[in-house]
C-alpha cells in the first residue's frame, strides 16, 4: 500500500536518490572536515559551560560574603583603636 501523502513520497524518493549519489559522500566529507576544524578550536560543551558558570556564581557569592566580613572586622578594629587613644 502506497503512502497517500505526496510530500512523504517525495521525501522518500529524494532520500533514495541522495543515498545513491555523490552528494552523500560530499555530506560525509563535509561533516568530517567540520568535525576536524571544531576539534582544533578551544571549545567547551554547553554542560561544561553551565558547570563553570555555577562555580563562578558561587565564587562571587563567597567573595561578597568575605568582603562584608572584612568590612565588619575593619570597623571593629577602628572602634577599638579609637577607644585606646
Amino acid at each position: 500500500m502506497a503512502s497517500t501523502n505526496p510530500f512523504e513520497d517525495f521525501d522518500r524518493k529524494m532520500r533514495e536518490i541522495l543515498a545513491q549519489s555523490p552528494a552523500r559522500d560530499l555530506e560525509k566529507n563535509l561533516r568530517a572536515l567540520l568535525a576536524s576544524a571544531f576539534s582544533r578550536l578551544d571549545l567547551v560543551t554547553r554542560e561544561e559551560f553551565d558547570v563553570q558558570r555555577e562555580v563562578l556564581v558561587r565564587t562571587r557569592a563567597k567573595l561578597q560574603e568575605l568582603e562584608a566580613r572584612l568590612a565588619e572586622l575593619e570597623q571593629k578594629a577602628e572602634g577599638k583603636g579609637r577607644k585606646a587613644e
